[in-house]
Parts: C-alpha cells; sequence; structure tokens
C-alpha cells in the first residue's frame, strides 16, 4: 500500500475508542473513531471507502451484527469484529454474516494490530506484474483468477470475502486432498491453531453456500472429520 491504511473504528466505550486511536495511529495507521452505525455512514460517504472497519458487537441501537450485515449487503470492506468474552454465538453469527475476523474483549492492542495487518496483507490487490504472471485456478467449473481476486463457477461471478477468497485458493490448490485445519488456520488467517477456534469452519460453511454443490447434488469442499477439509474434484494444471 502507497499510503497509510484507513481504520474506522466503531465503538461505543469511549475509553477504548480513544485508546484504539491513539494505539492504532502509533502504528501507522489512519484511524477514524465513532460510536455506531451512524458513524460509520457519515466517514463513508465523507471520506470513502476504509481499508478496514473495526467493529464492536455491542452497541446501542443498531448493533454491530445488523451494521456488519448492512455493511456485507453491498461492500467487501474487511471487517474485525470486537465481541464479549464468552459470546461465541456472536462469534459464529458474525462470521456467518461475513466479518473476516474477531477478536473477544478485552484484548491486547498489539494483537488487534496484528490481526489488522493479517487482514490487510490478504486484502491487498495483487500488483500488474504479479496479475500477468499469475495463472488462474481452474477446477471443473470453478476458475480463480489470483490477480484479480474474481471467482466465476460455471461462467458466474462468486461474491466472496476476502477470507473466503484465501480459503478457496488453499483448498482449490490441494484439490482431492485433505488439508488440516492447523494449515488452513495458518495460511488464511495467519495465526496458529487453536481447537477452541471454531473461525475456519465457520468460514468453511460461508463458502459452502456461497460455491454450490456439485452437478450430482454433493458437497464441493468436504469435512474429513478430525482432520480437516478436502476440495472434491482434481486440480486441471
Amino acid at each position: 500500500m502507497n499510503q497509510r491504511p484507513h481504520i474506522l473504528v466503531i465503538e461505543d466505550d469511549v475509553e477504548i475508542r480513544s485508546l484504539l486511536r491513539d494505539y492504532l495511529a502509533r502504528e501507522g495507521f489512519r484511524v477514524d473513531v465513532g460510536d455506531g452505525g451512524a458513524a460509520l455512514d457519515r466517514f463513508r460517504a465523507t471520506l470513502g471507502e476504509p481499508d478496514l472497519v473495526v467493529l464492536d458487537i455491542m452497541l446501542p441501537g443498531e448493533d454491530g451484527l445488523s451494521i456488519c450485515r448492512r455493511l456485507r449487503a453491498g461492500s467487501r470492506v474487511p471487517i474485525l469484529m470486537l465481541t464479549a468474552k464468552g459470546e461465541d454465538i456472536d462469534r459464529i453469527v458474525g462470521l456467518e454474516m461475513g466479518a473476516d475476523d474477531y477478536l473477544p474483549k478485552p484484548f491486547n492492542p498489539q494483537e488487534l494490530a496484528a490481526r489488522i495487518r493479517a487482514i490487510l496483507r490478504r486484502a491487498q490487490p495483487a500488483d500488474e506484474k504479479t496479475r500477468a504472471l499469475s495463472p488462474p485456478i481452474i477446477v471443473g467449473d470453478v476458475e480463480m483468477n489470483l490477480g484479480t481476486r474474481v471467482v466465476r463457477r460455471g461462467g458466474e461471478t462468486v461474491n466472496l470475502t476476502t477470507v473466503e477468497f484465501d480459503l478457496l485458493e488453499v483448498l482449490l490448490r490441494a484439490a482431492g486432498q485433505v488439508v488440516d485445519r492447523e494449515k488452513l488456520t495458518r495460511d488464511v488467517l495467519g495465526r496458529e491453531f487453536s481447537p477452541f477456534d471454531r473461525s475456519i469452519d465457520t468460514h468453511v460453511c460461508n463458502l459452502r453456500k456461497k460455491i454450490g454443490l456439485l452437478e450430482d447434488g454433493t458437497e464441493r469442499i468436504k469435512g474429513v472429520r478430525g482432520i480437516g477439509y478436502l476440495y472434491a474434484q482434481s486440480y486441471d494444471r
């Protein structure tokens, strides 16, 4: 990125909002903060689409889950959700609605900055040289263009989030082989695997819904109990 990434922090707690604004600014980000959906809409209208949104779930009025759903209806902007400690259902629902990642409170600001950088690295488009040198990945009726980050199934574009795109890439490159959760978590989410973290499973579930079934009505992405997932067709090189 040629300029400092622009982060919008939507958090109603004044102290946390101030902490994140100051800390992320010191880490090299451009930061704007707000206390709810109206502030987010105002920033997007005046400043344009941000590079990433840090979004708290527990907000007065329109909550973070509703805002996430609304954003995803018309935007691919990366979203990192802040959730209350122990609220697993909120994390799962947030990921199902299209959030790229989540971080439970209380959190270490260094961990937040690391998560933000990992998401932004994945979301950064390839440069022109890389686009020219990267052939598409084609598996059956699915074609993935790495340069433009566009996926088509049977000629129809499939709209994927940043995480879903990267997850599908890993699975397509290993089509016909099982990819374990540890590798998926490390390569797609940019962190070490924890047996209590079900983020990858939720992202796989979302991807399955978008990518659809094979012609015979079976899942393209099959789960292998206790190990991981595989894409059910061989890789056409």
